[in-house]
């Protein structure tokens, strides 16, 4: 259980990294917006011509500032989105819009409750509300969830998109299986969580604030905490998880900027980057969860890379001294420790402990001198520059960062350079001689602690390994996709192909096109293409040669052994149009003339309406509106095809008359088309009227051909015993 908890807690704080990796860029367009649009930055610089009110750079540089806000202000909606994407096994891109979906039916359902409630009155907060306790995300007033609210929707949607992306469900709604049945389990799911959010957050909230004055109620000695847990969580990978809120939400404070309450460090900072024209000197409060890592990042870790190039052996300090200056170039520029950091805790974890305590000090230094240098990601050059050197010493106190970070750069050099030297420890550069000077990454710190990884034992999928060879091997398959119904590949060698192990498979029909392959499977084929996609991922790149690529044809002795059973009860179905009636054979699309969708009739419309055939439930409406299902009351599943290749008009020519699930009388009418339209734009108006998903025991016999009128009989199933 605890092995179990720590691998999910990981997972979650790799999932923050996607929304994470977005402040960059916006910290970015941000800090040259605000700092080039200062009138009094501008003033300084004499550069009214290029930069003044009315320039085109100015225009530029505004645009580039809201820009920047936004995405700030919209964070708990990329966060919903983006950890929903890094949580899910496959398919990540059902789950993104899962989510999505999720954050707006969560929102909009709070909303409805705070109208409902009046805390929310002609869209403007009541009087007595608690200030900060409602905002409004993308034009919906909400309670102020910050991104723990996209949070809440992204592990949540990930948790019912894992669990359900290859549900099956009974074929008369196996449409709507698979990866389809995500966003459609989410919305549910996500009305219920904001009908509870909005009974249960304010006491979360109010936890929160009491978290939040604990915190900043503890002067420095917070801060030092802060930063000793935030840098011993760095090789479990869950320093994310345990700094987000502090950033983020009102764990890591609350102030008035701009007429506005921001929650949350750093959303304070940038805040009042935005209006920094009314700020003196920003918030260090606000900063102290991140303005500490300039001094180590910077300074620190240099000196930690420059005591192991200098204690290195001199046959071996040229190559260590390479591979060391990239990694303290790396933290310096970008603020990415990883390199120098997992190397000594790998081969020398006393220096780790060293790591921690100086950099826990130096979040408490920086906040001590009042230093305010916001971050989008990390503590390196780039970051001080705009967030530091560009807004002036006057709001950042950034000039104190150099002198501080001399000193803890000695620190580092002289506490190394004892330490490895007393110790004897193997650094990179002190390898024995027959180990190779390297620096080790987070998977290696990983792969020690964990012991030796083994592979995990592939699990036998019986129909993917069937359609995986009927389809020529791995290395042959080019594409895999699917429509409504069917698989659709493409592959490299169409003479690998084999129908025979594809129709083992419980595929009904195989249709070739050139190197493109589709295999029948109905309406569970969402299914099938996941199962297949997850497969393909553990198996050898080769080719598969069937030994034989013919199949049997067993249709005559099928047919023969019918002949001896005696008909038990007929079922007679209508015809669902007026006009010409065809033998299913004629119909000019090969997976329907050969029976793979099912069996039944070819029709060619005399007329513009498709009609119900009996009594009986529209069981689901294709999105593109050419194709009806259909469940009898005797239980009997149909397919109403309207043309062929039709589903190219993406809806354009059909117009449906009725709903999933509504029931129908016979003689209804179900859908109108534009069959001018349709013949112009279609290959043909022809129309497979099909019987799906018959029992073995069932025979379909064609009672009519040619012309026939709406409702008159027209199919026969007999049902043998």
């Amino acid at each position: 259980m605890k092995d179990k908890i720590f691998s999910v807690l990981q997972r979650v704080g790799r999932s923050f990294m996607l929304p994470i990796a977005m402040l960059p860029v916006a910290g970015l367009l941000l800090g040259l917006g605000s700092s080039f649009t200062n009138p009094t930055t501008i003033a300084t610089y004499h550069m009214e011509a290029i930069l003044g009110s009315g320039t085109p750079m100015n225009s530029l540089l505004n645009i580039m500032n809201s820009v920047g806000s936004a995405i700030f202000s919209n964070l708990p909606l990329i966060f919903a989105v983006g950890v929903a994407i890094g949580m899910a096994k496959k398919e990540k891109e059902v789950a993104a819009l899962a989510a999505m979906i999720a954050f707006f039916v969560m929102n909009i359902t709070i909303e409805a409750m705070l109208n409902i409630t009046g805390m929310v009155v002609d869209g403007a907060v009541a009087e007595g509300v608690l200030e900060g306790t409602v905002t409004s995300i993308v034009g919906i007033n909400t309670l102020q969830m910050g991104v723990f609210g996209g949070i809440i929707v992204g592990l949540g949607v990930a948790a019912l998109h894992n669990k359900f992306y290859k549900i099956e469900l009974p074929a008369a709604i196996s449409f709507f299986g698979g990866s389809r049945f995500v966003p459609i389990v989410s919305t549910f799911a996500y009305i219920g969580v904001g009908i509870l959010s909005f009974y249960l957050w304010p006491f979360v909230q109010k936890g929160i604030f009491a978290l939040g004055g604990l915190v900043t109620g503890s002067g420095y000695i917070g801060t030092l905490i802060f930063g000793l847990i935030k840098r011993a969580l760095i090789p479990f990978g869950l320093h994310h998880v345990f700094y987000m809120p502090f950033w983020q939400t009102a764990v890591g404070g609350q102030m008035e900027v701009a007429g506005k309450l921001i929650q949350g460090g750093q959303n304070i900072f940038f805040a009042q980057l935005a209006d920094s024209q009314n700020v003196a000197h920003f918030s260090a409060d606000a900063t102290r969860y991140f303005s500490g890592e300039f001094i180590f990042m910077i300074f620190g870790l240099p000196g930690a890379a420059l005591a192991m190039v200098r204690t290195a052996k001199p046959e071996k300090r040229g190559q260590a001294a390479g591979l060391l200056l990239s990694a303290a170039l790396a933290s310096m520029f970008t603020g990415i420790t990883e390199p120098i950091e997992f190397s000594f805790l790998f081969v020398a974890p006393m220096l780790f402990v060293v790591q921690v305590v100086l950099a826990g000090s130096a979040y408490m230094i920086a906040h001590m001198l009042n230093i305010a240098v916001g971050l989008t990601f990390s503590g390196g050059l780039l970051d001080l520059f705009f967030f530091g050197i560009l807004q002036g010493n006057e709001k950042t106190s950034w000039m104190l960062i150099i002198p501080v970070g001399i000193v803890y750069f000695l620190l580092y050099y002289f506490i190394f350079t004892f330490l490895i030297k007393k110790f004897d420890l193997k650094t990179p550069g002190r390898e024995d001689d027959d180990q190779e000077t390297r620096l080790y990454r987070k998977s290696d710190y990983l792969a020690k602690k964990n012991g030796e990884s083994s592979d995990a034992q592939a699990v036998t999928d019986e129909k993917s390994d069937l359609i995986m060879k009927g389809l020529g091997g791995k290395a042959n398959i080019s594409d895999v996709d699917c429509c409504a119904t069917r698989l659709r590949v493409t592959v490299k060698k169409s003479e690998l192909v084999n129908d025979g192990l594809l129709k083992a498979s419980g595929a009904s029909g195989v249709v070739h096109k050139g190197n493109g392959v589709q295999v029948i499977y109905g309406p569970s084929v969402t299914v099938v293409k996941s199962n297949l996609e997850d497969y393909l991922e553990t198996q050898p790149d080769t080719e598969y040669h069937a030994e034989d690529n013919a199949s049997a044809d067993t249709s005559s002795q099928e047919n023969a052994a019918a002949l001896d059973k005696t008909v038990k009860k007929t079922i007679i179905i209508g015809s669902p149009l007026n006009g010409e009636a065809k033998d299913l054979s004629e119909t000019p699309d090969e997976a329907f003339a050969g029976g793979m969708m099912g069996q039944g009739a070819c029709m060619v419309p005399g007329d513009d309406t498709l009609y119900a055939p009996c009594d009986g439930e529209v069981t689901f409406v294709f999105d593109t509106k050419h194709a009806i299902g259909f469940e009898t009351e005797d239980g009997i599943s149909m397919l109403f095809h309207m043309g062929i290749d039709t589903v190219k008009l993406d809806g354009q020519g059909f117009t449906v008359l009725v709903e999933n699930g509504q029931k129908v009388k016979k003689g209804d009418p179900m859908l109108k088309m534009d069959l001018d339209f349709i013949s112009k734009n279609a290959p043909s108006i022809s129309s497979p009227v099909l019987c799906t998903d018959l029992d073995d025991n069932m025979q379909v016999r064609l009672l009519k051909t040619g012309k026939v009128t709406k409702g008159e009989d027209l199919i026969a199933i007999d049902i043998l015993e």
